[in-house]
């Protein structure tokens, strides 16, 4: 049973939420703990911390990691209405600290404790992980498995660019994570952008009554975007988390996975290369899903 560190900017978007939300449903692993990054990294592991709370669930460690991106060439891109809803004042004195650690040192300590067993499931910027394989030589190779959201290997422009979020806020750590030699899984926005959460499944979520449901059915319906897409949203991460205990849904394409960190208008684009002698493979890729059938695995788990 895979042992999963989640590694978040939980806020930004439900779908950080809805991953956690998954692997807190997912029978088949155990989450080893959580590291935010990424802006107000406090505040993204109070919403964890809650959201672990409320399902019941003790003994998870929450540490805050990295603020700003790994060269601090980018402006921090935040919303401003992260944690509403779920966050209340008295939240402060109500949930435990967090682990004294930061998450890059804790990150670590962690897999080298246990080289080989610890899967991490990176959902937002790579900077922690980024920071971790800078810091210690040998954190890639004893990773047991890294399964990144991130990248758009079709390249299709999507919200007025070709570039996807978790990349374009540190392309950097991006370029440096996937020189790594880590044991990369991909899940790109172009495979992402095929599953969905509908005002249905919602309903579905809120109905079962309890405040762990009600609070998970609340923060999508918050989302301003679930409005605008009429009452649905993206299931960009909850996507990755199925991926680590269930990836049987994707087909799967070794390639040479590249960001730009140059060009005028693709900075941050991921391409994905064929391998050649030259140019060996770095991760495996999700090219395609069973969109109906994941959707209905991740839903079964939102429910659970």
């Amino acid at each position: 049973m895979p042992r999963v560190i989640f590694d978040t900017d939980i806020g930004t978007d439900v779908d950080d939420l809805l991953a956690l939300a998954c692997l807190l449903g997912d029978p088949g692993i155990v989450l080893h703990g959580v590291t935010t990054v990424y802006g107000d990294v406090e505040l993204r592991a109070r919403m964890a911390q809650k959201l672990i709370q409320l399902r019941g669930v003790e003994g998870v460690p929450v540490c805050t990691g990295l603020r700003a991106p790994l060269l601090g060439l980018d402006p921090i891109f935040w919303l401003g209405w992260e944690g509403s809803g779920l966050l209340q004042p008295d939240d402060v004195h109500s949930l435990p600290p967090f682990t004294s650690a930061s998450a890059v040192g804790w990150l670590i300590e962690q897999v080298s404790a246990l080289p080989g067993e610890i899967t991490i499931l990176a959902v937002g910027p790579l900077t922690n992980i980024a920071a971790a394989i800078t810091v210690d030589p040998t954190f890639a190779a004893k990773i047991g498995r890294l399964v990144i959201m991130g990248g758009n290997i079709d390249a299709r422009p999507f919200a007025g660019g070709i570039t996807e979020h978790n990349i374009r806020c540190d392309p950097e750590a991006a370029h440096v994570v996937l020189r790594s030699g880590a044991p990369i899984e991909l899940v790109p926005l172009d495979v992402t952008l095929k599953t969905v959460i509908r005002q249905q499944d919602v309903d579905r979520i809120k109905a079962i009554g309890t405040p762990y449901h009600a609070a998970v059915a609340d923060q999508v319906e918050r989302y301003p975007l679930f409005a605008k897409r009429g009452y649905q949203t993206y299931l960009h991460d909850p996507l990755a988390a199925l991926a680590v205990s269930e990836p049987g849904h994707f087909e799967w394409h070794e390639l040479s996975v590249h960001v730009e960190l140059r060009g005028e208008h693709t900075r941050a684009m991921t391409v994905g290369l064929p391998p050649t002698a030259d140019c060996p493979p770095n991760a495996r890729v999700a090219l395609h899903v069973n969109a109906a059938a994941a959707e209905h695995a991740i839903l079964s788990r939102l429910l659970s």
